[in-house]
């Protein structure tokens, strides 16, 4: 079924321009809802009106997609959670959450669908993307901490701490053994 398109509609067209869809899609979705309508020598006239309409629908939306890319960019939001040794959450913070945080900070309204791929399940520091439309997909910062606040995982602390216990044992067990040699000295 070819149809001309009323509206920008993602991975088909653009407005005013003819394209073959299923003729399911066609009947179903884009005719009942006004998104298209059946390519006829008749609507092909107002093709152009619609063209000349939505192209300037797209610059308004290109200039708003700009200014909400920089503002995203310069987002950095921080969760505490609780965390294993290995500094895996008990649990996940979700996109929803992430979206819901961004959109209190900026005053915006954009769909958690649209934030980030999947839940995330470890403390550190992550890069979110945001995908606006094809041409912007700022990424925003994610800081996962552990709930005593922690940032690194307690693995990592606890390596940390190993080392540090290691660098003080080890002297004090090189001392042991010169004393038990010199006891054997003596024994002989």
């Amino acid at each position: 079924m070819k149809v001309l398109l009323k509206e920008d509609i993602e991975n088909i067209g653009l407005a005013g321009e003819v394209h073959k869809v299923a003729n399911g899609y066609g009947r179903n979705y884009l005719l009942p809802k006004g998104l298209a309508v059946v390519a006829s020598p008749g609507m092909m006239k107002q093709a152009e009106a619609w063209r000349k309409k939505a192209e300037a629908r797209r610059a308004e939306l290109r200039a708003e997609y700009e200014a909400l890319s920089t503002q995203i960019v310069g987002v950095s939001l921080t969760f505490t959670a609780r965390a294993g040794e290995s500094g895996k959450l008990y649990g996940s913070i979700t996109t929803s959450q992430i979206a819901d945080a961004m959109n209190e900070q900026l005053g915006t309204e954009i769909d958690r669908r649209k934030v980030g791929i999947e839940p995330l399940r470890q403390l550190g520091e992550h890069k979110v993307v945001v995908r606006l439309s094809g041409e912007f997909q700022p990424e925003l910062t994610v800081v996962i901490e552990n709930e005593d606040g922690d940032i690194m995982p307690a693995s990592d602390i606890a390596e940390e701490a190993a080392a540090e216990v290691e660098e003080v044992v080890q002297p004090e067990a090189e001392e042991e053994v010169e004393s038990e040699e010199e006891t054997d000295e003596v024994d002989a």
